[in-house]
């Protein structure tokens, strides 16, 4: 059976950078995020975390971000200080005005109706806006250090904003007397977070000193204190109507905990990383979560985690939460079955994924993709909702390199390596640690699994030692982590290993390294066999054919090998790539194969002819991680700008919409010659318009131009083309302007479409500037051409009026009379042609220039003989 090669790989589906950190913005219906991502505004779509729309800043990180109560317009502020309001369907900035004197704003608040914004600043101060004006109508001093939160009273009625700063206050501000109402002082730190029960008579207060305080808005005093025992980030109340308070309602009614009518249920998160769930009665902690979800990121020694805050979904959908690592996680509150409180991670959002390092996919239906971000875990995707399923944790220092052994039957395993010098195998359905290998004295960047047998895997690091090792005997129940066992070990390579293969059959192994060479072991024992030298630098992909005995190789020096595993001689050499490359795989049972380097750059090879069939350009960094799927071999292209990108094999899409355009084209192109056949030129123009026909669409134009209604079908034909297609026009004008043969065309056309279209009408058309210049300078010759041609007639009419012999002279009776004629003979010499005397002479119309110069000398001769007779006479 013959192999069908691919010609064409399309990017389908993409996983882009949408937040780093700071603030966010959910939509009314939970729909989509609007996230900070550095000096752009990032429009996410919560379902599959697709980059809708981006918003570019004024080149300054954005400090602040706020939806307004109808989603239309997004309110932004940077460390420009600018306060600027964009349209969220036309992107664009309707307006922007100074925001606060001093250091950038910190948070900002819209009142109900919509036309008020609440903005805290690092200057100490609170300012309320005009938002269609972008005046300032309040201004607020009193706080001693930055206003970090700030939130207007839900009710529209009452005109109340509250703000809370790192002075451990938080003050009331009565918009209508514009004066501070109370100052609430019961903090001993920063105040995070502010939210107001649903009756709208209580405000809670959360900081980082461990509290929450509820205080009653009918006076400004402290009702309750809640220690939490944790700095705190976040607080927002529960609604009665919630899933979440009525899941706690009947849990609280079959364990006899009652709550009384004025009890406020209230969610708390911060350092731990844990969400807890408070009722103000008694200070009761009603639901604390058993374990972080939250990553671990180490810097320096330090532990960053916990979350940074959080916010009740509209509509029933959950509670969304922030982490310190640019992560949206969403929970969900359920009863198990032995009626406990459980409270469910339903997505699982990765806002920010570092420097994508290694990818692997971790099934045979390619729905699943584990990928290594320079992180101590590695988070699995669901490639249909484009979020994280779940994570590996476990190392203890960024991992570098994955691989999967996924059969079509039996458990998926993951094996790892990572900086740590350690190897950890995983159970890929539960995601628990079931092995772990340590032995390396380096950092591990390599490991490779067998390939038919799933009881071994080799690891290479840059202690420049290979590894087997065994994981027979272990369980994946997900109890206690295994120790892996070294079934042998070898010093290989005098520099960092950086890429591990196991052949087919599992009898060799190959290993790249930073030394120029790879070297092929026989397994299990790591007996050498051959060395492959040819490289001139260091080697970061090898890979064994699928059908041959031969290895391919990739390289620092911008080229990919083949080599023979008989005796190690280098069969090809493949150069395309402008800078190093860093994987290469098999593809089409081996015929072909797919590249990708650090010039960002994906390429598809086909082995047998050397020929680069494609190459396509969809990443801006270096692209480290290269996975592809065993069913259909898609591809998955991961870089350091931590883009994920899905390719799929588009070959038999285009086959056959080429085939269906070709007979389209075919009998759309019958349907033209029918309509020009008919004289329906306006019909005849439009599919010639369609079908992209230039020439045929001078052709009908010239025919009109030959007919006396020509000005009725043009306009009859231009009329209905949409902007789109009279830009077309002219650019399809401006090139037969150029051409002497075609201008008269050219000109008559376009005098007729400036007819018929006005000038405001023209210049709103796309890219019409452009034309317009191409089509002023022909022209202008051309007119220059016509305007010489037209004054050198006037010579000819000047010349030819000055001969008489312009208007031709009708048959005419002689005039002249007898006497006359006797008289003018008798004064003519004779010259013997008697015939003269009695015949008039006939008039010509026009006479050649060779005649009349024929009559002038035989006048002038006649004349000079005449006057010798007299003389002599």
């Amino acid at each position: 059976m013959a192999v069908q090669l691919k010609k064409n790989y399309k990017s389908f589906r993409s996983l882009q950078q949408f937040y780093t950190g700071g603030p966010y913005a959910v939509s009314s219906d939970g729909s989509f995020l609007v996230c900070a991502c550095d000096e752009t505004i990032k429009i996410v779509e919560t379902s599959n975390a697709a980059v809708k729309s981006t918003i570019e800043g004024d080149s300054q990180p954005v400090t602040a971000l706020l939806l307004s109560p109808d989603d239309k317009f997004i309110f932004s502020a940077s460390h420009s200080r600018q306060i600027r309001v964009w349209e969220i369907s036309t992107l664009k900035c309707l307006r922007s005005w100074k925001g606060h004197e001093e250091g950038p704003i910190m948070g900002m608040a819209c009142h109900a109706s919509g036309g008020l914004l609440a903005t805290a600043g690092a200057d100490k101060r609170v300012q309320v806006w005009d938002v269609d004006g972008g005046f300032c109508t309040h201004y607020f001093k009193g706080h001693k250090g930055l206003v970090t939160s700030i939130i207007f009273h839900p009710d529209p009625n009452r005109l109340l904003l509250f703000s809370g700063g790192d002075d451990a206050t938080v003050r009331v501000w009565d918009l209508t007397s514009k004066k501070c109402v109370a100052t609430l002082e019961k903090h001993q730190s920063t105040v995070t977070s502010l939210a107001i029960s649903e009756d709208g008579w209580n405000l809670l207060t959360a900081g980082r000193d461990k509290i929450v305080n509820i205080w009653n808005l009918h006076d400004y005093s402290c009702a309750t204190v809640v220690p939490t025992y944790e700095a705190l980030e976040a607080v927002c109340t529960l609604d009665s109507a919630s899933p979440f308070a009525l899941c706690l309602s009947s849990f609280a009614q079959k364990h006899g905990k009652k709550s009384t009518s004025s009890s406020i249920q209230f969610i708390t998160v911060g350092e731990r990383g844990i969400v807890r769930i408070w009722n103000s009665n008694g200070a009761m902690l009603l639901f604390e979560q058993k374990s972080s979800d939250v990553s671990v990121k180490s810097d320096n020694d330090e532990v960053k985690r916990g979350f940074t805050s959080a916010m009740m979904l509209p509509l029933g959908q959950g509670l969304l939460c922030a982490t310190a690592d640019q992560q949206f996680l969403v929970y969900d509150l359920d009863k198990h079955a032995d009626d406990s409180l459980n409270l469910m991670l339903k997505k699982r959002l990765i806002g920010y994924n570092e420097e994508i390092v290694d990818m692997k996919f971790l099934d045979e239906k390619e729905q699943l993709l584990a990928v290594a971000t320079r992180v101590e875990q590695v988070r699995v995707y669901d490639l249909v909702t484009m979020s994280c399923s779940y994570v590996l944790s476990g190392h203890t220092d960024k991992v570098l390199c994955i691989d999967t052994y996924a059969p079509s039957s039996g458990r998926v395993l993951i094996a790892t390596g990572s900086k740590d010098n350690s190897v950890r195998l995983w159970e890929g359905q539960s995601g628990h640690c079931i092995g772990i290998g340590k032995g390396h004295m380096g950092a591990v960047g390599a490991v490779a699994f067998s390939r038919k047998k799933s009881n071994f895997f080799v690891s290479g690091s840059s202690d420049r030692m290979l590894k087997v090792w065994s994981f027979d005997g272990i369980s994946d129940d997900g109890g206690e982590v295994s120790e892996l066992k070294v079934k042998a070990g070898v010093a290989a390579h005098d520099k960092d290993i950086n890429s591990l293969a196991i052949a087919p059959n599992d009898t060799l192994v190959c290993s790249g390294s930073e030394d120029r060479t790879a070297c092929i072991w026989r397994l299990p024992d790591l007996v050498p066999v051959v060395v492959l030298k040819g490289h001139k630098k260091g080697i970061w992909s090898v890979e064994f054919s699928p059908v041959d005995q031969c290895v391919l190789t990739a390289s620092t020096d911008k080229t990919i090998k083949l080599w023979a595993i008989s005796d190690g001689s280098c069969l090809k050499t493949f150069e395309g790539h402008t800078s190093s490359v860093i994987r290469a795989s098999y593809i089409t049972r081996g015929a072909q194969f797919v590249s990708c380097g650090a010039d960002g750059l994906v390429k598809l090879w086909t082995v047998k002819t050397n020929e680069c069939v494609a190459t396509y350009d969809e990443h801006e960094d270096k692209i480290w991680g290269l996975a592809i799927g065993k069913q259909t071999e898609m591809l998955a292209t991961g870089s350091g700008d931590g883009v994920i990108n899905l390719w799929h094999d588009s070959t038999a899409e285009e086959k056959e919409e080429a085939f269906r355009k070709e007979e389209e084209d075919v009998l759309r192109g019958q349907e033209l010659e029918n309509a020009v056949v008919d004289a329906d030129y306006a019909r005849a123009i439009q599919l010639a318009f369609e079908l992209r026909r230039p020439h045929k669409l001078f052709q009908l134009f010239s025919d009109l131009s030959r007919k006396e209604d020509a000005n009725v079908h043009i306009e009859k034909a231009l009329s209905p083309l949409d902007k789109e297609q009279l830009v077309i026009l002219l650019e399809y004008i401006r090139e037969w302007n150029t051409k002497p043969k075609l201008c008269h065309i050219a000109q008559f056309v376009l005098y007729r479409l400036v007819s018929i279209f006005s000038p405001t009408e023209i210049v709103e058309m796309k890219n019409i500037g452009e034309v317009i210049e191409g089509l002023i300078p022909y022209s202008q010759r051309h007119f220059t051409r016509i305007d010489r041609l037209e004054r050198s007639t006037f010579l000819l009419d000047y010349t030819l009026t000055r001969m008489s012999v312009i208007e031709p002279e009708k048959e005419k009776k002689s005039t002249v009379d007898k006497g006359e004629k006797k008289k003018l003979n008798d004064a003519a010499p004779n010259t013997g042609d008697d015939d003269m005397e009695s015949e008039d002479i006939p008039v010509k119309k026009r006479k050649s220039r060779k005649s009349q110069d024929r009559k002038q000398k035989k006048a002038k001769v006649a004349y000079v003989s005449a006057s010798a007779v007299s003389t002599h006479a």
